[in-house]
């Protein structure tokens, strides 16, 4: 795995570093994470990295393309090593879980907006909000969950 962290970084170009393929490897792992748990998990394996090199490698990664940064209304930045496609995410409105979705379908496809005010649309972004199926049990006979502020 470890050579195709390399050559994607190779590809940008940004220099191979073990920073760079240590929070390349947390994010495969462990899609939709924040800042903090990146940070832990790269430490658990170089305990010497800093906090400054993982923000920066964040950056880089996501300015070269490599990583995608998205932050739902409400909630810290996550980030995910899944990009090139247009893909959507379902958030759980209780414990905050983040599930991949492919995009949209029905009528109404996920590039078309019903205005685009001369717009060239390239890319659309989805958020949908709900309760996973662990939350979605546990509060199944309490009060429905609380609505964020839009």
């Amino acid at each position: 795995m470890t050579s195709d962290f390399e050559a994607q970084l190779r590809r940008v170009p940004l220099r191979v570093t073990r920073p760079r393929l240590a929070v390349l490897a947390a994010l495969h792992e462990h899609p939709h994470s924040d800042t903090e748990t990146v940070i832990a998990l790269v430490r658990a394996q170089h305990p010497l990295v800093s906090h400054q090199t993982v923000y920066d490698v964040l950056r880089a990664l996501t300015d070269a393309g490599l990583v995608r940064r998205i932050q739902p209304a409400g909630a810290v930045a996550r980030y995910e090593s899944r990009v090139g496609d247009n893909h959507h995410h379902l958030v759980c409105r209780t414990c905050g879980a983040i599930v991949d979705v492919d995009c949209a379908v029905g009528d109404a496809p996920c590039l078309t907006a019903s205005d685009d005010h001369g717009f060239t649309v390239d890319e659309a972004e989805v958020v949908y909000w709900g309760s996973c199926p662990a939350c979605a049990t546990e509060h199944h006979h309490s009060d429905p969950p609380v609505r964020r502020k839009q």
